[in-house]
């Protein structure tokens, strides 16, 4: 298949006629949101959105989020309690998808054949045009199966160039991480994967929220309601490993005799030889971690380093985010 690949020189004047044309016959569509790129299909077309199975090699039971451009459409496609209402529209559009019981019929394949939807409004200008004059569309991340999440446009070419037939390239995506998705089909609104939006931010939105086991200790549930739940995620091919600080001394030792590579903030650089230090941000600025983390594990691929130690980050704010997907890539080092 030829890939079309469309360079976005500036958000100012876009135009998506192209991909818009294209998910509109029944085709997908790489495109960048705020979090990561999106693998996009008509959400009413379901031979088109089990492309998108197909293409990333994705289980049928893992269920796909669908992009409006709007929160009426939002409305119209899912029930939403009240309550809810007034929190929704402060926070979107944003990097937040919203799991809701559905209304709207969408093919099976879009909903993993479950009574609610994931639904989200995206940020990022070109998601959101095209959203609007070619949506609803149903989008997971635009890489493989399994494979940390793109950033950019070059990811996305590096897993799906000659499988799809467009490729939206605008840049680094500013988050980096995936969407917030929280489950308001319930009395009580319950994180089912963290992400941008924190959990300290939707207690200050919602008051009470759920913080279910799974999502404390990245752990996988057999029957997904959203994305991110049941199968492992964001990893490169090269093992990776999460250590405690208070081990620094013995990872060195074992970095050295393995090949290994070692990540790490930048504040904590001084405490590893510096040829064999890669530097995953600034805790003085978290959200620079975040905008890193897909980046670096896809580096770690093409690196001279058989194995990779990540330094276990303090889990609050975007760093939480951070470890629930460093979890779902590694395993955590026992010493």
């Amino acid at each position: 298949m030829e890939t079309k690949i469309l360079k976005i020189k500036t958000l100012s004047d876009i135009d998506i006629s192209y991909p818009c044309k294209v998910i509109k016959s029944g085709g997908l569509v790489a495109f960048p949101t705020e979090t990561v790129y999106g693998l996009g299909a008509s959400a009413s077309n379901g031979e088109a959105v089990d492309k998108i199975f197909k293409v990333k090699g994705r289980a049928k039971d893992n269920p796909l989020i669908v992009h409006v451009a709007f929160v009426d459409t939002l409305y119209e496609i899912g029930e939403v309690n009240e309550k809810y209402r007034k929190v929704i529209e402060q926070i979107t559009p944003g990097p937040i998808t919203f799991v809701i019981r559905k209304k709207a019929s969408f093919p099976k394949n879009v909903t993993a054949s479950l009574n609610t939807v994931g639904v989200r409004i995206p940020a990022h200008p070109v998601a959101r045009k095209l959203c609007e004059y070619a949506g609803p569309i149903a989008a997971p991340s635009a890489n493989l199966s399994g494979k940390p999440s793109p950033t950019d446009a070059s990811a996305v070419i590096e897993d799906l160039f000659g499988k799809i037939e467009c490729i939206i390239d605008a840049g680094n995506t500013p988050f980096g991480i995936e969407s917030t998705i929280i489950d308001l089909s319930g009395d009580i609104p319950i994180i089912l994967r963290p992400g941008p939006i924190t959990i300290e931010k939707l207690h200050e939105l919602f008051g009470e929220v759920i913080i279910p086991d799974f999502v404390k200790n990245a752990k996988t549930v057999e029957t997904p309601k959203a994305p991110g739940m049941k199968y492992r995620h964001y990893a490169p091919e090269k093992p990776v490993y999460i250590f405690e600080r208070k081990n620094r001394k013995k990872i060195i030792e074992i970095a050295h005799k393995e090949k290994g590579v070692i990540l790490c903030p930048k504040e904590h650089k001084r405490f590893y030889p510096g040829d064999m230090v890669v530097v995953l941000g600034s805790l003085e600025n978290p959200y620079t971690i975040a905008q890193n983390l897909f980046r670096l594990l896809r580096q770690i691929d093409k690196m001279d380093f058989q194995i990779a130690y990540v330094e276990k980050l303090e889990e609050r704010g975007i760093l939480f985010s951070v470890m629930n997907r460093l979890k779902k890539a590694g395993l955590e080092v026992k010493l």
